[in-house]
């Protein structure tokens, strides 16, 4: 997945970024970022609001600082709330918090702002927490032992203590999932759910649209099981801001709760109290997206194939719609209002090849190229024999007479320089670096295309 869709990460040097392993984006404006190398350093950049980048400090972040306080901990995930505030947990199952904390949503038992993450202790204290997930201003955390600890803002009952007291520190949930054991878990912005080992389905919170999906629209202060699932066994669980999508092991996608943006996908606005089967024309799903901090639902089909609806950059889209994608990732850091992840992102460690590295460093080099492009006053240099195996288009140019055919320097008048820039860099890396907005004047004002091979169409 090319990182630099997300803007925050755009600024960011590449050789940087390809040291990354995770990486998760936050904040109202999708500004802020927290990152962990393969060397097990974590970094942060940002605006850092209410000292969310755990810096030790409210200062704004350009280019990445060091967290000294998380690096060599060996953080394996993280979840972040509104306000902001962080959670942070080892590959030890330590858990470790920082952030706004009006709510006791850090779990310190109190409400001062943390600007350095500290470990959390009490009930947490030698569990393995292997999973956290964050709302509005509560937080859930998951045990290896399927146990699920909540603690925040309790106003509509997300804590699941059976009140709506507030919780300063983290509590287990017991009531109803206390005998069994929880193998996932997900949070809304006011709502709670957890998923048992049998595929059956809990939540409590607040439920004014329907979000917990059963039946009616009382809050729960104590988990509650969603029974309108036709007996279906339940694989993931994912939360938007007020609605929830649950995956089946069939491969059926259901939905509830608010629709108003057409987040349900069923074609129309009505709010759903139960589960409702979403578009099962399109065949088998295998996972499923949305963000509590969103209104936008994703899914990938057994096929690859990404789909997206609900709040879409400004737009209602009621049924499920096909995107060029292949990262359900990228539907958030391209269509999601704010830009944030739905998850933790993980990467791959780069294996670059000898060869690849080679092709990767050949790019845009004046000592080995043989033909210039000259765009807007600025000079790219590449091989044609490259440019030939890569793109039906150069192979045309070079291999016929054409006038560019024997030049060294080539003007190119019709193109902005990034957009001509980023077609050829792709030719040599398989990397895509291109600002959303220059891509849709790019894919919308062009007539013709050049068709790559392994790429759809590139527009010119």
């Amino acid at each position: 997945m090319d990182l630099t869709k997300w803007t925050v990460l755009s600024l960011i040097d590449s050789k940087f970024l390809r040291n990354l392993k995770l990486a998760v984006i936050f904040g109202n404006l999708g500004s802020e970022v927290i990152m962990v190398t393969l060397d097990d350093d974590v970094y942060a950049m940002g605006c850092n609001s209410s000292g969310c980048l755990g810096l030790g400090d409210t200062a704004s972040a350009l280019q990445p600082r060091k967290i000294e306080s998380l690096s060599k901990k060996k953080i394996k995930g993280l979840a972040y709330g509104s306000g902001l505030h962080l959670l942070a947990f080892s590959d030890s199952g330590e858990l470790y918090t920082w952030g706004y904390n009006t709510y006791s949503q850090l779990g310190n038992g109190n409400t001062n702002h943390t600007l350095i993450p500290s470990l959390v202790g009490g009930v947490l204290a030698g569990k393995t927490v292997i999973q956290v997930g964050c709302g509005n201003h509560h937080c859930l955390a998951l045990t290896s032992e399927g146990e699920v600890y909540a603690w925040g803002q309790n106003n509509g009952g997300q804590c699941g203590s059976g009140t709506t007291t507030g919780q300063s520190v983290p509590r287990r949930v017991t009531s109803g999932i206390g005998g069994h054991k929880v193998v996932a878990i997900a949070c809304g912005q006011l709502t709670s759910m957890a998923l048992l080992h049998d595929g059956e389905l809990y939540g409590w919170g607040y439920n004014g649209n329907g979000e917990l999906g059963i039946g009616n629209n009382n809050n729960q202060h104590n988990p509650v099981r969603v029974s309108n699932l036709h007996k279906a066994f339940v694989t993931q669980i994912v939360c938007g801001f007020a609605h929830c999508l649950a995956l089946t092991d069939q491969g059926e996608l259901y939905a509830w709760g608010a629709n108003s943006y057409g987040q349900l996908g069923t074609g129309y606005k009505t709010h759903h109290l139960s589960p409702v089967i979403v578009a099962p024309e399109l065949g088998k799903v295998v996972e499923i997206a949305a963000c509590h901090l969103s209104h936008i639902s994703a899914a990938m089909l057994h096929d690859g194939k990404i789909f997206m609806w609900g709040h879409c950059r400004g737009h209602s889209i009621f049924s499920p719609s096909l995107t060029p994608y292949t990262h359900l990732d990228e539907v958030f850091a391209c269509y999601s209002t704010p830009a944030v992840t739905w998850r933790t992102l993980q990467f791959r460690a780069r294996q670059d090849t000898p060869l690849a590295e080679t092709l990767r460093l050949a790019f845009n080099d004046e000592s080995t190229g043989d033909i210039c492009f000259k765009v807007g006053g600025n000079s790219i240099w590449v091989h044609k024999a490259i440019l030939k195996i890569r793109c039906q288009y150069y192979r045309a140019m070079f291999q016929h007479p054409w006038a560019e055919a024997d030049q060294e320097t080539v003007e190119i008048e019709q193109f902005s320089y990034p957009v001509y820039y980023c077609f050829l860099k792709y030719l040599y890396t398989d990397e895509v670096d291109l600002p959303v907005d220059e891509a849709l004047g790019f894919i919308f004002k062009k007539s013709n295309f050049i068709f790559v091979p392994h790429f759809h169409l590139h527009f010119f």
